[in-house]
């Protein structure tokens, strides 16, 4: 197997903290190479060297097809080099079209008149789409394209920098927001395009993911590779989580366990019409985990940001604790007074100020109408409410004064859970609660929320994620259609959630027989 890219002795510091020690590595062509590490391993900060953000220490070496790198890597001769990047959740920009996503940074304007010469960047961004045999209206704002073509595009805008054939595409787990019928798609685009022997370097929390799709793994563990190109087909999702941690995976039981029968129902849903949903009913009695979950488009994931006041509901009736709250009128503030909290899927765009520190995410949600002298913000007794959640949830680095938007993606989770359970809710809405977090932080976080219902709060999940569920949840109701279509009482295996959300239909693994550079 030919090397595609060679890193060797790549090590950076910050102040007095050593986040890469002599890194190397090799991904061959032709191969889907994954790296995988717990949030703080490196991953993002040798991403960042790769592409030129920072700076490796004297005595590394950048090879691609045989050829050195300048160091600090020019992003430009990355691109000559044929390295590309896609970003987390497919880093397009929605109100753009797809042309001007796929040109951006790459449009030209004509030798006189100084005009981009949109027919000709049209016909470039065309060629893509052919490369890939896909076709993509160029004129549509991305926002309205579903989730398949908008993976489609990050893929096609990506290949625009490697040759036919060659080159190297960069995933900073640019598929952690997509739904499984994405993923599916996703990777039959991606596989066709490395059989032609470009290669792809996977980033990725997702160990039954990369289980699937990567043909070899490298796996990053306090900034130093602790193996390097080991074949995927030799690890299981658990075999890859003892790499990462150093250690087996503690055996979390299905389920929570905890719901109360006889008492008032913490929440309580009836007729609900709201976009996709068209008469839902759904009852979460205290000290319950509910799952809900479905194919795409089906609604469930509408369900938390009805209940928080997010979504408007055009039709039913919300009962929280035994009294009956206006679900016409509910608004997020009206949600968080009744004791219910969103824990949302996105959560640098809807659950964090990513420029606030820990402790002012922390206590957003208690200073509403603060700040004058008749009602100062009580700053000491904020940061005596949240330190001990941040021992509970093992926020790393433990610093209250730390701003959110530099914290890896499982920590800026954990400050999200923090600030709500801190606040004792009767119900807790999550969404897709341990996306893009580490092995590691989804077992803190699992932990936390059987914790918050074992204390009496109603928990409801949404989530597309099986083994989510499974490890959490006491009942999952499948939705098909806007409505529930099937409910699963007790603790569900992974298998058996996800015959229950594919009945009828083929679930097809993400990747087919991996021919690629390890045949």
């Amino acid at each position: 197997m030919s090397s595609r890219l060679r890193i060797e002795g790549v090590s950076v510091t910050f102040g007095r903290n050593r986040v890469l020690r002599d890194v190397g590595f090799e991904v061959g062509a032709g191969e889907i190479h994954a790296l995988i590490g717990q949030n703080g391993s490196g991953k993002s900060t040798l991403v960042k060297v790769l592409t030129g953000l920072y700076a490796a220490e004297p005595g590394a070496r950048v090879e691609v097809d045989g050829e050195s790198l300048r160091l600090p890597v020019r992003p430009l001769e990355a691109r000559s080099h044929g390295v590309a990047v896609v970003h987390q959740s497919l880093g397009l920009v929605p109100e753009m079209s797809v042309l001007e996503n796929m040109r951006v940074g790459r449009l030209r304007a004509g030798r006189f008149t100084r005009r981009i010469q949109w027919k000709q960047e049209a016909a470039a961004a065309a060629l893509m789409f052919d490369r890939l045999g896909r076709h993509v209206a160029l004129d549509v704002p991305v926002h309205r394209l579903s989730e398949e073509d908008r993976a489609t595009v990050a893929i096609a805008r990506a290949l625009q920098d490697t040759p036919e054939g060659g080159g190297l595409i960069i995933f900073d787990e640019s598929t952690r927001a997509l739904s499984r019928q994405s993923l599916e798609h996703f990777y039959d685009v991606l596989d066709g395009v490395v059989r032609a022997g470009t290669s792809a370097l996977l980033i990725s929390h997702r160990l039954e993911e990369v289980a699937d799709v990567a043909d070899r793994v490298t796996v990053l563990r306090d900034g130093e590779v602790v193996s390097a190109g080991l074949p995927v087909a030799s690890q299981g999702p658990a075999g890859l989580a003892k790499l990462m941690l150093g250690r087996v995976l503690d055996e979390i039981s299905s389920g929570g366990g905890h719901a109360r029968a006889g008492q008032e129902p913490a929440a309580e849903l009836a007729d609900v019409v709201s976009g996709r949903l068209d008469g839902v009913a759904v009852r979460v009695a205290p000290g319950e985990i509910v799952g809900l979950t479905g194919l795409a488009d089906s609604g469930y994931d509408q369900v938390p940001y009805v209940l928080a006041g997010v979504e408007r509901a055009t039709a039913g009736k919300l009962v929280v604790a035994g009294g009956q709250v206006d679900l016409d009128h509910l608004t997020p503030v009206d949600a968080i007074d009744a004791g219910i909290v969103l824990v949302p899927g996105d959560r640098e765009g809807a659950g964090l100020a990513m420029e606030q520190t820990v402790c002012e995410n922390a206590a957003l949600p208690r200073t509403g109408g603060r700040g004058a002298w008749l009602m100062p913000i009580r700053r000491r007794a904020e940061l005596a409410e949240l330190t001990p959640w941040l021992e509970r949830l093992d926020l790393r680095p433990r610093d209250p004064h730390a701003v959110v938007g530099k914290l890896s993606g499982g920590n800026q989770q954990k400050v999200v859970l923090a600030k709500w359970l801190s606040r004792g809710p009767k119900l807790l809405a999550l969404h897709e609660p341990t996306q893009a977090v580490d092995v590691g932080a989804r077992e803190v976080i699992v932990t936390a929320v059987k914790d918050a219902a074992a204390a009496g709060c109603g928990v409801l999940v949404a989530s597309s994620d099986e083994n989510e569920l499974s490890m959490l949840c006491d009942r999952i109701l499948v939705f098909s259609g806007g409505r529930v279509d099937q409910e699963l009482c007790g603790p569900s295996r992974p298998d058996d959630i996800v015959a229950a959300i594919f009945a009828g239909t083929d679930r097809r693994p993400l990747r087919g027989a991996k021919e690629g550079a390890c045949s």
